[in-house]
């Protein structure tokens, strides 16, 4: 258990790394933090777990390793496959739990966290207004303060711009003034003294020219609304419900017959639309009837090499505009059928996916363990130094090859399953051939294994140099 939270605890942390510039200056309460990372947290727990289970058994069978357990353990008739055996059974149930969390909770927890990313993210930034700089943030108006007071709430030379009316010059100036925001961050209230209200009446633009009015005032009080600032405003789940991400395995099943009765539909209607378009086709497999003609015409008719022989001049100049009109629609027609069959595959193809994401980081408990398990008999090495360095190479070929894999059946150039199998045809011949040499007590990473090879490989470099010298 501790290295699952410790490993979703690394996964979360980089998760915030990528999105730190979009987390700072939104005025986010704990609350809000705390929900998010309890959503993501939760869509990370498939890809935790694998690599939990890829260090676990690293450390657990390198530290029986370097103590000798494992030696002792098939002095006493114990076979290394039969004592993983109760282990591997543990694997199988972690990774039935990790299917069972992908297919119920990960929807649910992708549907929450995915909507509040996007309200953080589009989120404005919380009110702050710097000394000397236009302030423009609140709708409708562009506030400037010359100098404020240590506490921020004593505030000099205030200008207060209208933008509401781009055909009037509305404003505000005064020589000083206490500026709070309400305990609710709803509200921002200024409470100016000794200024002047400039204020312009009227178009000027329809002839009857404009009005300006300027009055002083010795305090003067203004409020503005900021619930459009920071984060105030939710968004509701509803909006991303149908993105393929949020269904569980029924779901998909559901969508992805729909989508193939879809596409289906699209082919039927391009036989239709050709029909349409070329109506002399059907004519042109019709029987002729040739026996209500004379033998004069008979004989006109097999003499006709073109048939344009048949057809007057005028005649002639109409086909041709006819055949480029329809050739024209056809090409419209065909292009348009196209781009609908390709997002139609596409589509397909992110739903698939999806279906077999679930499954594929399931079953990557199995095969990590495989990896886990054989290869810490092999090292002998327990704690958080080696293990960790092979639990990193191996758990950064899984993710590589998953995500290739992935891009490549998003793009079509794979098909969805060999995609997301991709990782797991890899890796499943990396374990088994481990497995096989830790039961064989392989020395396949100790140095002394590889030195007579190294020392051939050296000999026949230095006789090969040698004879390029001596010719």
């Amino acid at each position: 258990m501790a290295t699952f939270f410790v490993t979703l605890l690394v996964l979360v942390i980089q998760f915030f790394w990528l999105y730190i510039d979009d987390f700072v200056g939104k005025g986010l309460g704990p609350s809000v933090i705390l929900e998010f990372i309890t959503y993501q947290s939760a869509v990370l727990v498939p890809l935790a777990l694998p690599l939990a289970v890829l260090l676990s058994s690293l450390m657990t069978f390198g530290s029986l390793g370097e103590s000798f357990e494992l030696v002792a353990i098939k002095s006493a008739g114990i076979s290394l496959l039969r004592f993983m055996r109760p282990l591997f059974f543990i694997s199988l149930l972690v990774g039935f739990i990790a299917f069972l969390f992908s297919n119920y909770v990960i929807p649910v927890a992708n549907l929450k966290s995915r909507t509040l990313l996007a309200d953080i993210v589009y989120a404005k930034p919380a009110f702050d207004i710097k000394e000397g700089v236009f302030y423009d943030r609140i709708n409708g108006y562009a506030i400037k303060i010359g100098s404020k007071e240590p506490n921020d709430s004593i505030i000099r030379d205030v200008i207060i711009y209208e933008q509401g009316n781009l055909l009037q010059d509305n404003f505000i100036m005064a020589k000083s003034g206490v500026m709070r925001v309400t305990p609710d961050k709803r509200i921002l209230e200024f409470y100016l003294q000794d200024g002047w209200r400039y204020q312009e009446r009227g178009n000027p633009y329809e002839g009857t020219g404009s009005e300006y009015i300027r009055v002083g005032f010795k305090t003067y009080n203004k409020q503005f609304d900021l619930g459009s600032l920071g984060f105030s405003n939710r968004t509701a789940d509803s909006v991303n419900k149908n993105n393929e991400r949020m269904f569980s395995i029924r779901q998909l099943n559901k969508a992805l017959d729909s989508l193939e009765k879809e596409t289906t539909a699209v082919k039927d209607r391009m036989s239709t639309d050709m029909a349409y378009l070329f109506p002399f086709s059907t004519v042109l497999k019709m029987p002729w009837k040739t026996d209500r003609l004379s033998a004069t015409e008979k004989k006109q008719i097999r003499a006709v090499k073109h048939f344009k022989q048949l057809l007057p001049d005028t005649a002639i100049i109409n086909v041709g505009l006819a055949a480029k009109s329809t050739a024209s629609a056809v090409r419209m027609n065909a292009e348009s059928l196209r781009l609908v069959l390709e997002e139609k595959n596409r589509t397909i193809s992110r739903h698939a996916i999806e279906w077999h994401r679930k499954i594929t980081l399931s079953l990557a408990c199995i095969i990590l363990f495989l990896i886990g398990a054989p290869l810490g008999a092999i090292i002998r090495k327990g704690g958080l130094g080696t293990p960790l360095i092979f639990a990193i190479v191996f758990f950064m070929l899984f993710y590589f090859s998953s995500t290739i894999g992935e891009k490549f059946a998003k793009e079509n150039k794979l098909t969805p399953w060999l995609g997301m199998w991709m990782a797991t045809l890899v890796l499943l011949p990396v374990g088994l051939f481990l497995t096989y040499k830790a039961m064989r007590d392989s020395k396949l990473l100790n140095k002394e294994t590889y030195t007579p090879v190294l020392r051939l490989i050296s000999r026949i470099s230095f006789l090969k140099k040698n004879s390029i010298i001596s010719a």
